[in-house]
Order: C-alpha cells, then sequence, then structure tokens
C-alpha cells in the first residue's frame, strides 16, 4: 500500500464527505487530487456564464479543504490522465460516475485507455440515490412517468446506504505541473459576479449549513411555503447538489432522522429529491432528451423565434409583471423560484411560441444550478413534449398565478420597483389600471414600464390551435 499511487479525478462532487471515489482511494495509497476543466466537452453542453462562477468558488473552498494540494488542468482529460500517469507512475484511477451522455460515452473511452496502460479504472456512485439501470419496470424497460417509478421503483429497490464520512486520513501529491485557480478563467464580469456574491456562499460547509438551515426553520412549513416566492420556503440546495457539494444520500438521511412530527412535510420534500432523480434516470434512458422532443409529435408544432419576444423575456422585459420579476431574479441572483420557473417557462413557450430550447440554453447560462438533467426535463415538462408531462393545454396564466402565490406582491415588487406604487389589484394586470391610477402612481406604460408584448388570452388560444393542429 505504501508504495501505490491512486489519482482520484473530481467532476461533479467537490467535496471530502460521502465521497465513495475519494474514500477508496485514500485506502489505496497515496492519493493525487485532480480536477480537469474539459474542453473536449460538446459546445452547447460547456458550462454557462453562473456555472463558472460557482464552480470558481467551490474549487477554491475544495483546494482549501484539502490543505491547498488540489491539481488543477485546462485541456483533454484523456491525454491529461496519462501525462500525469506516467509522470507520478500511477497505478490506479478513481472517480465518480456523472451521467451526461457525453461524459459516460467519454468515460468509457478512459476506461479502455487505461486497460491498456495496466493502470486501474474505478468508478462509484456518488451524486444519485439509485442508479439508472437498477430500477427498471417489471419488463425491464425504464419508466416513463414519475409516480410509478419514485413508488413502485425507487421505493421498492434497497433503501440509500449511509453516507461516507470524510476520509480520516488522506496522505495527499502536489503536481508541479498543475495551474492557478485563475488560469481557469471561470469568473465572468466583475459586476455580475459581485451580483451573485450577494446571494450565495459556496462549498461544502456552506452546503451543510444551507441543509441544517432548511431542516430546522422551514421543513416544518414546507408543504404550504414552498409555492410561494416572496417566502424562504425552499431549501436552495440544487447549486450544491448538481456541483456535488453535499449527497443526495446526505440530504435522504438528515431528512428521514429530522422528520418525527414533520412526516408529511418530510415526505414531500423528499418526493422533490426523487424528481431530481427521475430526470437523471431519464437523461441516461433516453439521451437525447436535452436536444430532441421526448414525445416525436411535437416536431409538427410551429414555433414563432420572434427574436425581439426572446430578448425581452430575458430582459424582463415582457410588460407581465410576475414574468419579469422572474427574469430579473435570475439576472441578479442567477437563481429563480420553482413556481416562477414554470409560469416564466410556460410564457415563452406557449404565449410567445418560443422553441423551448431556447428557454434551456438561457437558463444553462444564467443558473447557478444549471444541471443537464434537471434543465433538459423541466423544460420538456412545460412544454408538454416530455415524458410524464404537463399536458400542452396547462397554460399558467402569470395574472393568476401572481394573484394566488405572491398575494401582496413582495416578490414581484422586490425585482419590479417601478411598479411598487401600484395598488395590489393591478400589480399584476398594471395594463388594466385607469389612467388616474397610474398617474397618481408616476407609471407610464411604454416609458417607465413595458406594454405587454402580447395579449395572454389571445395568445393562449393561438397556442391551443396550433398544437391541435400539429398532434392531429
Amino acid at each position: 500500500m505504501d508504495n501505490k499511487t491512486c489519482l482520484f479525478w473530481f467532476r461533479q462532487d467537490l467535496r471530502l464527505s460521502d465521497n465513495p471515489g475519494l474514500s477508496a482511494a485514500s485506502k489505496y495509497g497515496t492519493v493525487i487530487p485532480v480536477y480537469i476543466l474539459d474542453n473536449t466537452a460538446p459546445k452547447q453542453f460547456t458550462l454557462g456564464g453562473a456555472s463558472k462562477w460557482w464552480l470558481h468558488h467551490s474549487l477554491s473552498d475544495l483546494n482549501n479543504s484539502l490543505d491547498k494540494k488540489l491539481n488543477r488542468y485546462h485541456g483533454n482529460p484523456d491525454a491529461l490522465l496519462c501525462e500525469i500517469i506516467k509522470k507520478h507512475k500511477v497505478s490506479a484511477v478513481f472517480w465518480n460516475t456523472c451521467y451526461e451522455p457525453w461524459q459516460l460515452k467519454r468515460d468509457k473511452k478512459i476506461k479502455k485507455t487505461l486497460d491498456s496502460l495496466g493502470v486501474e479504472g474505478r468508478t462509484f456512485n456518488a451524486s444519485l440515490l439509485w442508479e439508472p439501470w437498477e430500477v427498471l419496470k417489471k419488463d425491464g424497460t425504464p419508466y416513463k412517468v414519475f409516480t410509478p417509478f419514485y413508488q413502485r421503483g425507487c421505493l421498492n429497490a434497497p433503501a440509500p446506504s449511509a453516507p461516507l464520512s470524510k476520509p480520516r486520513k488522506l496522505r495527499l501529491k502536489k503536481d508541479p505541473g498543475s495551474c492557478a485557480l485563475k488560469a481557469l478563467n471561470l469568473l465572468p464580469t466583475q459586476s455580475w459576479g459581485k451580483k451573485l456574491e450577494a446571494h450565495w456562499h459556496v462549498g461544502e460547509a456552506a452546503a451543510r449549513k444551507k441543509l441544517t438551515l432548511f431542516l430546522n426553520k422551514q421543513l416544518s412549513g414546507y408543504t404550504q411555503n414552498r409555492d410561494y416566492p416572496h417566502q424562504a420556503g425552499t431549501s436552495q440546495l440544487s447549486p450544491y447538489l448538481h456541483f456535488g457539494e453535499i449527497s443526495p444520500r446526505q440530504i435522504w438521511h438528515a431528512t428521514h432522522l429530522k422528520a418525527g412530527a414533520h412526516r408529511q412535510e418530510s415526505a414531500g420534500f423528499l418526493r422533490q429529491l426523487a424528481w431530481r432523480e427521475f430526470s437523471y434516470y431519464l437523461l441516461y434512458h433516453f439521451p437525447t432528451l436535452p436536444i430532441k422532443n421526448f414525445q416525436a409529435k411535437f416536431d409538427r408544432f410551429q414555433w414563432k423565434h420572434r427574436a425581439r419576444d426572446l430578448n425581452a423575456w430575458q430582459k424582463g422585459q415582457t410588460g407581465i409583471p410576475l414574468v419579469d420579476a422572474g427574469m430579473r431574479e435570475l439576472w441578479q441572483t442567477g437563481y429563480m423560484h420553482n413556481r416562477v420557473r414554470m409560469v416564466v417557462a410556460s410564457f415563452l413557450i406557449k404565449n410567445l411560441l418560443i422553441h423551448w430550447r431556447r428557454g434551456e440554453d438561457w437558463f444553462w447560462d444564467c443558473l447557478v444550478d444549471a444541471d443537464l438533467a434537471n434543465n433538459s426535463a423541466s423544460w420538456q415538462w412545460v412544454a408538454g413534449s416530455g415524458a410524464d408531462a404537463a399536458p400542452f393545454f396547462r397554460i399558467f396564466n402569470p395574472v393568476r398565478q401572481g394573484e394566488k402565490f405572491d398575494p401582496d406582491g413582495e416578490y414581484t415588487r422586490r425585482f419590479v420597483p417601478e411598479l411598487t406604487p401600484l395598488p395590489n389589484k393591478y400589480l399584476f394586470k398594471p395594463w388594466e389600471a385607469p389612467e388616474a391610477v397610474l398617474a397618481e402612481c408616476g407609471i407610464v406604460l411604454g416609458k417607465t414600464y413595458p406594454k405587454p408584448i402580447v395579449d395572454l388570452d389571445a395568445s393562449r388560444k393561438q397556442a391551443l390551435a396550433i398544437y391541435r393542429a400539429a398532434v392531429r
């Protein structure tokens, strides 16, 4: 053991605790901890701006946890791993599985390379509760509907194993050839980075703190509060999960331990964690999910692709207050409340008739929790084109959604301050406010706040007509 060297390849598992690949490497011998910013990823799946910002700070935190011995590289993982193996006489390479199709394909090739070098290559599950190939229907085919996937598949499978502790002892080795963190060029413009810094603490300790806060303060009212964007009713653990600063097993077991009198709330929260699981399950079994309609009948849908409308949506200038509030929250914080995500997605797809992939691309660039599985499955769910999707005729009305879930307008006024003086009666539909009311509030539609770029009722009817024609 003393003479063995193992390279551990960090990817979307930027933590020390409950990291099965790292734990195995620590027992193998001396560990060379490596992170590679892959430049061979398909162009459409390269990291977005918000993800790069998060990754920069997460790698900094991980480096500190590893006594400043994290080795960073930028390039082709296959070539770089071979170079490090030969340089340091590495006899094993361990890593945790990533389930994006292009990563699975690349990893298969890397395993063949390791075999040819006589180097052991081992992979582990660090990011899912159940492996996608282990949860199948009785006939051996994958589930396409969430409820049976969860109730018949997951809950009848062996329970997720207990989380692993942080390795007791790590004998780490630093490679002089690794690059400085700033050489990865991950930070976006200073102004946007500063905005994100005001809303997030990044890293493993921050993830644990976020989970503890949620379980102690927010779990008790979760099922009631999670739909209201003005309340701190959700966990906001999604970016930490994506980058692997916390594992789903840690969340699963901590929630079970905390359930007690909050069984209903705990079950509801764990069901949301299982939705993430289902998204990865779909991505694994149907790898074209990010780029093609899951339901082929939507290939005939007549999208409009108006650049002016897309730009107004991206900037939060649609003239529809709840939609604009959500899009501005996204730009200012790198995040958006889940209910509002559904509203803005429905508006883009069904009121503006813009393809769901345009929205998927924008979220990919702007969300700190941008995740290929979640992003793809969720956009197709709203579009009606996905597996177990909401039917296309379910079109979110942003006026009613605002009145119901932001009843006092606290969330909308926070991100659309130019409408602050408007009475609640007109806040979500300022175009219906009498001229005298608008004048008293200092609001001039078309100048201080946009007029609606589309009529909600007419655009809804148009979308339904196009849908009926497409699926006949």
